[in-house]
């Protein structure tokens, strides 16, 4: 199974990697215990030996701990990123990237996952009240004593990722990426190809929109997040709905899914390392190890690329 490098780090990633967010349930609808840990479980199975979880990933940090107990007697096969600097309180997600607070974080994420040390520590998201200076100075800390092989940042710009840089110096970030949010292609990934740090992208699916299972008279239940982004919103959703018929048209005729195909364009993409594919249940985490071990061919890049071009500009993208 194919493994691509983290920076000039030991670290070895499948390209597919298992994002851990709808594990929790917390805005994902039909969600189980018994489904998230069998969807844990058969990951390394299937060729995916990268685990993307964070401290605020659960109320009560269920994913970390989802993890630890499902993989306690493999723990050296896995790649575990996991993040600091975001938490819940009263029902709402609190961001609180101060030394203390990442150290703190840090080290309950470490006794969740029954681990003295994580591959990937990020930055979750930045806290304009503290100092980036000061919140990179405590992960080069972390680094340094050993608890983090690689440091990583996500859902910062280009200057703010810099910042960071400059005191902590980064291994991977984390940006938001589809076919349809494409804000990273204009500075960030570039950048980090320059720097030799590697890409781990998020939204490969667009929440779903992008694996060619939603229909236009699509309803959400109330806790869904996904009606507030405007991709899922009257025009644009059927504009969306009709990129995903065309993929499907085509997906069909190589013999693979729309996900599989969408996920695969994904990891082509110059620069891009990985590709976070959320998945709740083993089926969807089989769909998305679908992607792995084939490639897309110059023409049917082509082929995809006029297709973008006629959904039209790609939108600017809301972060978590």
């Amino acid at each position: 199974m194919e493994r691509r490098q983290i920076a000039d780090t030991s670290l070895q990633v499948s390209p597919a990697a298992l994002g851990c967010w709808p594990l929790t349930g917390m805005t994902s609808p039909g969600v189980t215990e018994a489904d998230s840990r069998a969807t844990v479980a058969a990951a390394l199975d299937l060729g995916i030996n990268f685990f993307d979880t964070a401290f605020a990933y659960g109320a009560e940090g269920e994913s970390e701990r989802y993890i630890a107990e499902v993989i306690a007697e493999r723990r050296d096969e896995y790649v575990i990123a996991t993040k600091a600097g975001l938490h819940w309180e009263n029902g709402k997600q609190h961001r609180d990237a101060r030394p203390e607070t990442i150290r703190r974080e840090a080290a309950e994420s470490l006794r969740r996952l029954n681990t003295d040390r994580v591959e990937i520590l990020y930055l979750h998201a930045l806290d304009r009240s503290t100092p980036i200076a000061e919140t990179a100075a405590a992960f080069r800390e972390l680094q340094e004593q050993g608890l983090t092989v690689a440091v990583g940042v996500s859902n910062l710009t280009l200057a703010e990722t810099i910042e960071f840089h400059q005191v902590c110096p980064i291994q991977i970030i984390q940006p938001p990426y589809n076919m349809l949010f494409r804000g990273a292609e204009v500075d960030l990934i570039p950048w980090c190809r320059e720097q030799n740090i590697a890409v781990a992208c998020y939204w490969p699916l667009m929440k779903g929109l992008l694996a060619g299972k939603m229909t236009l008279d699509q309803t959400f239940e109330p806790h869904d997040s996904r009606p507030k982004y405007p991709c899922f919103q009257g025009e644009e959703y059927a504009k969306n709905l009709e990129l995903v018929e065309k993929l499907r048209a085509m997906a069909e005729r190589m013999g693979r899914t729309v996900s599989q195909l969408v996920i695969r364009w994904t990891l082509n993409q110059p620069g891009v390392t990985a590709a976070l594919c959320g998945a709740k249940r083993v089926d969807q985490l089989q769909d998305n190890a679908g992607a792995l071990d084939w490639e897309i061919t110059l023409a049917e890049e082509a082929e995809i690329a006029v297709m973008l071009r006629e959904r039209g500009a790609p939108y600017v993208v809301a972060t978590e």
